[in-house]
């Protein structure tokens, strides 16, 4: 049976991809992104041309992750319309570029606020839905970069992608008693596919960047360049959202808590392996492994 799905960030990259892809299969998707009828209508009418041309359930949403009112009124709008909601994908993100020391206090709290409070504000919006109907699925798009090689300059980010992981990891345990299935879909980096460099930010204060770029000159530009030679010629961003159709596809159960994509093998999966082991045998020495799984009573 086709889900009814909302995935955040939709209107490019990893969102746009996943959300044509889960459409194909058979989905109602509902892809999320903010200022529809501004910047982004564009990319709206590039949805609805796809749907049309392909037959499939793919719409769009307003819902800007920085606003819980927009959060709310963007899942609101899904069960109005489809009557229910079984798939939340947090996808949305923002990437930034340069010497960590560069960026001030706020800018790094403006990566956190998009990264990993927009995750939040989505989940107060569904969960109850989700909650009351004691099913569903929330899927989370990390980065290798949380346990895996971290190149320099990209801090920022890196943090709040790791906090994003933690949350994920904390969220899967208090909901399974309510049904509620986590998975936690890795890649690693694609420099070509997405609009994540191309879009990234850098820091706005100029006064630390000659001392970096004395000592480490050209930095970023080589980074992109070894991360893409690393990546295999045939590893596309689809393969991205490949991964997150099949997760959605399997059934209850039987999803997988962690799946990488990682064309390049910056060794997160070997690292994460052990992560995942570790809380999954602490959780049952507390006696607490029904939290391994969800088990409520719809499910």
């Amino acid at each position: 049976m086709g889900k009814t799905i909302v995935i955040t960030g939709a209107g490019s990259g990893f969102g746009a991809l996943a959300a044509r892809a889960l459409a194909d299969a058979g989905h109602t998707v509902y892809a999320a992104m903010r200022d529809t009828a501004g910047r982004n209508a564009s990319r709206v009418a590039e949805a609805e041309a796809y749907a049309a041309e392909h037959q499939v359930d793919l719409r769009t949403v307003e819902l800007d992750v920085l606003s819980q009112e927009s959060a709310d009124a963007a899942v609101a709008t899904v069960l109005s319309e489809a009557g229910t909601l079984d798939v939340v994908v947090h996808n949305a993100g923002h990437m930034v570029t340069g010497p960590t020391e560069a960026f001030t206090p706020e800018e790094l709290a403006a990566v956190y606020d998009t990264n990993v409070l927009g995750t939040q504000r989505v989940n107060r919006a569904a969960l109850p839905h989700l909650r009351a109907q004691e099913h569903g699925l929330v899927l989370w798009v990390g980065s290798t970069s949380t346990r895996g090689g971290t190149p320099p300059y990209l801090a920022p980010y890196f943090a709040a992608k790791a906090a994003m992981d933690a949350l994920a990891v904390s969220y899967a345990a208090e909901l399974a008693r309510f049904g509620i299935e986590t998975t936690i879909v890795v890649p690693g980096a694609f420099t070509s596919g997405t609009n994540h460099f191309a879009t990234g930010g850098h820091p706005t204060e100029q006064a630390v960047l000659p001392a970096y770029e004395e000592r480490y000159a050209g930095l970023m530009d080589q980074v992109a360049q070894r991360l893409a030679a690393l990546a295999p010629a045939d590893a596309p961003a689809s393969l991205v959202a490949d991964a997150i159709v099949e997760v959605v596809d399997t059934s209850t159960g039987e999803r997988p808590f962690r799946v990488h994509v990682d064309p390049a093998n910056d060794g997160s999966e070997e690292v994460s392996r052990v992560a995942d082991r570790i809380r999954a045998e602490f959780l049952t020495r507390i006696g607490l492994d029904d939290l391994l799984a969800p088990h409520g009573t719809a499910a």
